[in-house]
């Protein structure tokens, strides 16, 4: 794993996992989604990962015109890394799912590294009553739902997106996706340095045990040697001190609304800047530095805010 002196933030705005009725401050309009965002970077977020949403319905939309109603606020307000999710929502096509982000051509993409059984209907037993008529159904199915990423697929969104001059937040929710970046590596598809994007937590994947993300590391560095940057993400109650541990080890953090409702048990984030914040004070109380928005891109060898197409 590439060392450096300096803590990359990602913070994810709203995400597509969860729905409008589970916090009145998941952010769902375009100038919600702007300003969360701008928010969240001037809190120490060198890299902003965005999804958009049907501002009728709260429901995850990969349409460009909605990422055109906030990505020039955002770019006109702070000078964070934009990160285009290519997973999209649930049950969407590849074609929907690229989109946005081959309309955008932003610096970076998300790039889910393999297939998986995704199953977060656990989290619609704890809304008392939901809002939108889509809801409840979109985390119910999960139980009988495959995030789709063949090697065909991701061979694919590689290779347009790369074309475009993007480069890839590596989303690798087991230890097997690992071992499918290697694939696409030696094939010369990718090159480094890597932004591994390691997640635990998500029923399918890799569990929130600590031992997991010593496994995940240590498979990382005998594939990708010195060649590639660790980033760390848990689900819920597991985000912080999963992202603290992979910082200790000399990693990097995702934090924010996508992953993670609550700023302390009981208690929830009023906005992805509070979940900033916190990450960021505690890397600092550990005399962690939090890397800017351009010490960030000098680390992942992106093509600069110039020269994107928003």
């Amino acid at each position: 794993m590439k060392r450096t002196n300096k803590v990359i933030i990602s913070c994810a705005i709203t995400g597509s996992i969860h729905t409008p009725s589970m916090s009145p401050h998941l952010p769902v309009s375009a100038a919600e989604i702007a300003e969360q965002a701008i928010g969240a970077a001037r809190a120490g977020a060198a890299i902003l990962h965005l999804h958009a949403r049907d501002e009728a319905t709260g429901r995850p939309t990969q349409d460009p015109e909605a990422f055109k109603r906030f990505l020039p606020r955002i770019k006109q307000g702070c000078d964070a890394i934009v990160n285009i999710t290519t997973g999209g929502g649930l049950g969407m096509t590849l074609d929907e799912r690229l989109a946005a982000a081959k309309w955008a051509e932003p610096e970076i993409a998300s790039m889910n590294m393999g297939s998986f059984n995704f199953n977060i209907s656990g989290a619609a037993a704890r809304v008392a009553k939901f809002q939108n008529d889509w809801e409840q159904p979109y985390l119910e199915m999960t139980k009988d739902f495959i995030l789709s990423n063949t090697f065909a697929q991701i061979e694919r969104a590689m290779t347009e997106l790369g074309d475009l001059g993007t480069r890839f937040e590596f989303e690798c929710y087991d230890t097997g996706h690992l071992y499918n970046l290697a694939h696409f590596a030696d094939r010369g598809l990718v090159k480094p340095p890597f932004f591994v994007q390691s997640i635990f937590g998500i029923l399918g994947g890799i569990g929130p045990e600590p031992e997991n993300l010593m496994s995940m590391k240590a498979t990382a560095d005998r594939l990708f040697g010195s060649d590639y940057l660790l980033s760390i993400l848990a689900a819920g109650r597991h985000q912080l001190p999963f992202t603290t541990m992979g910082a200790i080890l000399g990693g990097h953090v995702r934090v924010g609304l996508e992953d993670n409702l609550f700023l302390a048990k009981g208690e929830l984030a009023t906005s992805n800047a509070e979940l900033v914040a916190k990450s960021a004070r505690i890397l600092g109380e550990l005399g962690l530095a939090i890397a800017t928005p351009d010490e960030a891109r000098e680390m992942l060898g992106t093509k600069g805010a110039a020269n994107v197409a928003f």
